[in-house]
């Protein structure tokens, strides 16, 4: 049953309807995603510092105890080194802990402690180095002795780890949410880019369904020409009517779906730059104080998160590709031919001479034969057609073997032939003419592209009144063989865009 425009326009507003509310849901998570991950990465950077500074707190004590032992033991004021840098900074690692541990009362109480313990260690090492200044080294000895520096400092590793005990807990609570939320993120990409996939897909139908339609009508112009030329003005207007509804329903989908693009890639470069921070902070936590937590933290930030971004980013690119090439296709169809003299010897060799330097990257040689038949035709469709060809033929080389592309053409009666050959990847028999199908690609996916070019190329040498075949071989290369009149004439009865 044929559809009708206002079926079309119902269908497509419903369809956009619903992918607007997809997109943003997708947003408002993106969103509260961003929010969460900034306070997520303050916490865990936080958590952080307080493990380093309590680090580096604990360090200092030794030190100070070392150098104070190493005096005592030979006299020599060399060995008080460490203990003076060590004294000198203590007062300000205690600080910077006091503030990093600010507003957090259930730490309060250890970080005075530790304050308290790191004093009075600081004053017993200090006195007993007065008293061997002195000359009074054996009651130096007599203070260290009574174990009372031991005890502090024992005090001081037991009150230090409390606190470092403390903040992994929190830095772990922080690491199972970050990742719940990774989780939560996946599964809101995955759908949402699912459901929008299927409302483009099913706008993809109703165009081709659509198109199929309009080509169907315009041959039964063609047949009742003779004969009813009223109806087939009246007809003309009908598809003229179609067309442009076709228009307005593809610039429907490529702006108001376009929009909501923007806000989900603005959104996910936030989440991006907040997980930055919060790699970075992981990442000047020193080596040697890595435990199963941090590791973990480290892991998720470096690989969950970075995945889950890729995967929103891959999806939203794929589907703005394809929004372009649904507008891409239905412009073309409405573009007036304007045949004019053209030399297809200066035109290939400009065509090749553009894409030269990435094939002598790919070590791959292109030869253009000369001379080349000219003809008049429509100087536009034929660099699009031939810089297709000659882009896939060096898109698809074969990694095993130097790439060679010749480029040739010839008269044939009443027309000319133009051949474009490589010796790349080859394509299946029963992929020669799935290639030139809408959105449809042949063999192994591993190059960017969304199976239109080819689709493109059959389109524009059709509208010259010619074709194109692909003779292939898996393995060995293809050879794509375009005919073309060798004047491109308009009846005046027929549209220029006429597709």
């Amino acid at each position: 049953m044929p559809v009708s425009s206002t079926t079309v326009t119902r269908r497509t507003l419903l369809m956009l309807l619903a992918g607007a509310l997809t997109l943003l849901a997708i947003v408002a998570m993106s969103g509260w995603l961003a929010e969460s991950t900034r306070r997520y990465s303050q916490a865990v950077a936080r958590m952080t510092e307080i493990r380093v500074v309590a680090g580096n707190l604990l360090s200092q004590l030794q030190d100070a105890e070392i150098g104070q032992r190493g005096y005592l033991l030979t006299g020599d004021r060399h060995y008080l080194q460490p203990y003076e840098n060590a004294r000198n900074a203590v007062g300000g690692t205690v600080a910077r802990l006091r503030r990093v541990n600010e507003g957090e009362a259930g730490t309060a109480g250890v970080v005075d402690r530790i304050g308290s313990l790191a004093v009075a260690k600081l004053e017993e090492l200090e006195q007993t180095i007065a008293l061997s200044e002195a000359g009074r080294k054996d009651e130096a000895l007599a203070i260290v002795r009574t174990d009372r520096g031991m005890r502090l400092m024992d005090e001081a590793r037991r009150s230090l780890a409390d606190l470092i005990g403390q903040a992994d807990a929190q830095l772990d609570a922080q690491v199972t949410a970050m990742g719940e939320q990774a989780s939560l993120s996946r599964w809101v990409a995955t759908l949402g880019t699912l459901f929008i996939l299927l409302v483009v897909g099913g706008a993809v139908g109703i165009v081709l369904r659509y198109t199929r339609e309009l080509v169907q009508a315009q041959r039964a112009i063609q047949i009742l020409n003779g004969t009813l030329e009223q109806r087939v003005s009246e007809r003309t207007v009908d598809l003229q009517r179609a067309n442009d509804e076709i228009q307005r329903f593809a610039y429907i989908v490529s702006h108001d779906l376009r929009a909501p693009l923007v806000n989900v890639m603005g959104f996910t470069s936030e989440f991006q730059e907040g997980l930055a921070s919060v790699r970075a902070h992981l990442d000047r936590q020193p080596a040697e104080q890595d435990d199963a937590v941090a590791s973990e933290a480290k892991r998720a930030m470096a690989e969950d998160l970075p995945e889950a971004i890729g995967f929103i980013r891959a999806s939203t690119t794929k589907m703005d590709r394809l929004i372009n090439a649904i507008l891409t296709l239905s412009r073309q169809g409405r573009r007036t031919l304007t045949p004019e003299p053209v030399s297809m010897q200066e035109l290939l060799e400009n065509t090749v001479a553009s894409v030269r330097h990435q094939a002598s990257e790919l070590r791959c040689a292109i030869d253009v034969a000369s001379p080349l038949p000219s003809l008049v035709s429509d100087r536009l469709a034929l660099e699009q057609i031939f810089g297709n060809l000659i882009d896939n033929a060096v898109k698809y080389l074969d990694p095993v073997r130097p790439g060679r592309i010749s480029v040739r053409g010839r008269a044939d009666g009443n027309g000319l032939v133009f051949e474009v050959a490589d010796n790349g990847r080859g394509i299946a028999p029963q992929d020669r003419e799935r290639i030139f199908e809408l959105f449809r690609r042949a063999g192994v996916q591993d190059r960017p592209g969304e199976g239109i070019g080819l689709a493109h190329v059959r389109a524009l040498v059709r509208r010259l009144q010619g074709d194109v075949t692909v003779d292939s071989t898996p393995g060995q290369g293809s050879v794509f063989r375009i005919t073309l009149p060798k004047i491109l004439t308009l009846s005046p009865e027929t549209p220029a865009h006429e597709a």
